[in-house]
């Protein structure tokens, strides 16, 4: 008996190395039909241990994850951006203030997690992004 039941699309993540007013790290998860976005001051970690600063932005369309190339000045966001990673992910939790999956691209792999928490002065689009050790 044939099973025809449509099989879910693996989601998408894509990391791209923004080099703007400051160089940073864009993580981009596809999640309700954009991509949700953080920047990252520093390098994604690798490792577990390693925690990064990774600041909530505004979504991004789903065909955003293909772009590279040159923001001309006069625009927001002006600079290079480049792959720096691309794949997939297993969401695993999602709640308000802890996402957890596991990623599956070239540089990242393994499961990782967004914490939000909030600074003595600050918003609340602030997070830490880290690999989990097991």
């Amino acid at each position: 008996m044939k099973n025809n039941k449509k099989q879910p699309q693996p989601l998408i993540f894509v990391v791209q190395k923004h080099n703007a007013s400051h160089l940073h790290y864009d993580f981009r998860l596809e999640r309700e039909g954009v991509l949700k976005s953080w920047a990252i001051p520093k390098e994604p970690p690798k490792i577990p241990g390693v925690r990064r600063l990774a600041i909530e932005v505004e979504d991004h369309a789903l065909d955003y994850a293909d772009f590279e190339g040159e923001i001309p000045e006069g625009h927001y966001g002006a600079g290079t951006v480049e792959t720096w990673d691309k794949g997939t992910y297993n969401l695993i939790k999602s709640e308000e203030k802890e996402i957890i999956f596991d990623l599956y691209g070239k540089r990242l792999t393994g499961q990782y997690c967004l914490v939000r928490f909030t600074p003595k002065e600050g918003k609340g689009n602030t997070w830490l992004f880290f690999k989990k050790s097991y």
